[in-house]
């Protein structure tokens, strides 16, 4: 991993500057910019608005990270543009003009806003990758962007309190930035957001601010409101159904949206991996402390079956803090670790015991696949199997599944 604007701006320079020939939006935040860009997606492609949708990781094939009105850029397409990414950035590494060859991110970054290009694209809506001042998809230049909720996370890149969190994702502002959209914050990150757009204040973006739009004077409920038309499970979601509301009332001045094409569009917003159940599996990449709380709330509210949790998680995760939250949940307990050479291992994990869960209900499995066979086995009928920790765990027991019913069929 190299952060940095510098290399993925020469790169698309020599592409022709492809991201300059559609409006974009950026989405950043720790939890959340995920499922704002597809409910907003899926809101602008009911109001008949071309889009491509760049989100990232991948849970099972890495075309799923690029999509054209909905549909993942086939294999051709995205060997294609590949190829020509890959020659450019040969090109100038012998010209000499790129400090370094650059990233798998960087690249694929390039192949998106290519693609998005190339199929003439009326909007690009952009997933940040991770934080946002020196993350490759800023190099987008978004005329509008959003912060979704801001937590601790990837601490060893963005720094280590809230406050330099906060800074690095508002970072995704520049001196174009059209409109910004604020989700729900907490003091401390919220006032770092508000100092970025003072900065960028001349002349001031639209701001658009979720805690202050939606406040319960205004909608009566808010709650019942939005848990009424939203598709994608958890009370979570409220708040990033309420940023792309707000992202959706901003793109009116660019394009016909109506109320209807927003209500439609929060129905139908798929986001495979997150509370997205398979048979009698759940699955969901909570992979930070925020991510497990929401998990929590959602399962103890509306999933009284006890449940086995089959647990991975990749070594740059606050993993102490998501099993405190998660684990004295469960009544079995299977760590496992998904195929990615930054996982933990099983006896890894181990260390990462919370005090208050009985060691005797715990077992390891070494794959991913080991885990949901021994998961079958022990887990009774009336219970459920919940995966989570880690999208990459996610991704690979999804396709696993699919291919035992596959097998089944």
């Amino acid at each position: 991993m190299k952060l940095g604007l510098e290399n993925i701006r020469t790169l698309l320079n020599e592409l022709g500057d492809p991201h300059e020939r559609y409006k974009k939006v950026q989405v950043a935040g720790t939890n959340g910019k995920g499922s704002v860009c597809a409910f907003l997606d899926s809101i602008c492609r009911q109001a008949g608005i071309s889009t491509g949708l760049y989100t990232s990781p991948h849970l099972t094939k890495i075309t799923e990270r690029i999509k054209i009105d909905g549909v993942d850029i086939s294999d051709m397409g995205f060997a294609t543009h590949a190829t020509r990414v890959r020659e450019t950035a040969e090109k100038l590494m012998v010209e000499g003009k790129l400090a370094y060859t650059p990233t798998y991110f960087e690249e694929v970054t390039a192949i998106a806003l290519l693609a998005f290009a190339e199929a003439n694209v009326d909007l690009a809506i952009l997933e940040t990758g991770l934080g946002g001042r020196l993350d490759a998809t800023t190099a987008a230049n978004a005329e509008i962007v959003a912060i979704t909720r801001i937590d601790l996370d990837h601490q060893e890149y963005l720094g280590d309190t809230l406050e330099e969190i906060a800074a690095e994702k508002a970072a995704i502002m520049h001196s174009g930035t059209e409109a910004v959209v604020v989700g729900r914050q907490g003091p401390k990150a919220l006032a770092v957001v508000w100092e970025k757009i003072r900065e960028i204040s001349a002349p001031r973006p639209d701001v658009r601010e979720c805690a202050v739009v939606f406040d319960e004077s205004a909608l009566g409920n808010p709650i019942r409101t939005l848990t009424s038309v939203i598709s994608l499970p958890g009370v979570h979601q409220i708040e990033n159904a309420e940023v792309a509301i707000l992202l959706a009332d901003i793109l009116r001045k660019h394009f016909p949206i109506t109320d209807d094409e927003i209500r439609h569009g929060l129905r139908s917003a798929y986001h495979p991996g997150r509370l997205e159940y398979i048979g009698r599996f759940l699955l969901d990449g909570a992979h930070n402390p925020g991510g497990a709380r929401a998990l929590r709330e959602y399962v103890e509210f509306n999933e009284k079956r006890p449940f086995t949790l089959v647990f991975g998680a990749m070594r740059d995760k606050d993993v102490r803090g998501v099993a405190e939250i998660l684990w004295p949940r469960a009544e079995r307990l299977i760590l496992t670790k998904p195929s990615n050479e930054r996982a933990f291992s099983p006896r890894e994990l181990m260390e990462y015991f919370p005090a208050d869960v009985d060691s005797a209900v715990v077992q390891t499995a070494e794959t991913a696949a080991k885990a949901i066979r021994l998961a079958l086995q022990t887990t009774p009928h009336e219970s459920i199997i919940l995966v989570t920790g880690s999208l990459y765990l996610v991704g690979e027991v999804r396709k696993l599944l699919k291919e035992m019913k596959l097998s089944a069929d």
